[in-house]
């Protein structure tokens, strides 16, 4: 650094010391009029002082820059959970340079206007490194939500006494298939039953990658002891599987959930017995 670019960085050091208050208010107006009265000024005013005297920490002792991107990185995160767009959050950084500008503007040597030019690289290179935390930010809480969405799609419900169901709705993919397992399985395990309906009646279509998704939850659920059965084997599907050459083996196959039903309600030793053709009585057979 030449002594003339050293003069031009301690004299923006000296406005940006002398002129604090000034600048924040016009920081904070500025970054919050794209936010449209969704954050509360106050709160604003507060995270950008903060950043602002740990910006001119830095200039001081430039080890302490750490602790600077820190604090953007907070602002970057918080921004990105109230769903704040990119463009939002960058203005809360860039909005310095405005800021600053105008009081180097007013200041009119060259030596402020040196000084400017240095600040704004470093204020350039901050803004980066709040665009990489926001985007990280967003990319966490986006996993966040599918794997909350995949735990709400996969459902597995109790039907009766010693039988559970997991109606499968949409496509069945590998990550998929690990949640239906391990879902499943705990079930069983939490609930001591013995028969799993699996119905895949709002599964689109059934190819070869999502026929052996489905043995291998059945083959798992076998293993702890349950006996699986697969519903919603509806003409098209029928038809795709036999094309395909897909083989379920010795796995029962219903047409409906209601059929699947029936069939572990009778191999559980329950009756279902029609009275008046009004009403379903169910007893269990004697041993």
């Amino acid at each position: 650094m030449t002594l003339q670019d050293n003069t031009s960085r301690h004299h923006i050091e000296q406005l940006l010391r002398e002129h604090e208050s000034r600048i924040l208010d016009r920081w904070v107006k500025i970054s919050n009029e794209p936010l449209l009265g969704r954050v509360n000024e106050t709160e604003t005013r507060k995270e950008l002082q903060e950043l602002y005297r740990a910006f001119l920490q830095t200039l001081v002792q430039p080890e302490t820059v750490s602790e600077l991107r820190g604090l953007l990185g907070e602002l970057s995160r918080s921004r990105a959970r109230q769903g704040f767009t990119p463009s939002e959050t960058a203005v809360a950084v860039f909005g310095l340079k405005e800021s600053v500008y105008e009081i180097v503007e007013a200041d009119g040597s060259e030596q402020a206007l040196r000084g400017f030019v240095w600040l704004s690289r470093t204020i350039d290179g901050l803004g980066l490194n709040t665009f990489e935390a926001y985007t990280a930010a967003r990319e966490k809480i986006i996993s966040e939500q599918t794997e909350q969405l995949l735990e709400l799609s996969t459902p597995v419900v109790k039907l009766w006494d010693g039988i559970v169901s997991v109606p499968l709705v949409g496509t069945l993919d590998s990550a998929r298939t690990q949640v239906v397992m391990e879902k499943l399985l705990q079930t069983l395990v939490d609930t001591g039953s013995e028969y799993a309906v699996i119905d895949i009646t709002g599964v689109p279509a059934v190819d070869t990658q999502v026929a052996q998704h489905l043995l291998k939850t059945v083959m798992a659920a076998r293993l702890m002891g349950a006996r699986c059965v697969i519903s919603g084997i509806r003409p098209q599907i029928a038809h795709t599987i036999v094309t395909l050459g897909i083989e379920f083996g010795d796995i029962v196959t219903k047409a409906t959930l209601a059929d699947a039903l029936a069939y572990t309600l009778k191999q559980s030793g329950v009756e279902v017995v029609n009275k008046r053709q009004t009403r379903v009585a169910i007893r269990a057979e004697e041993a």
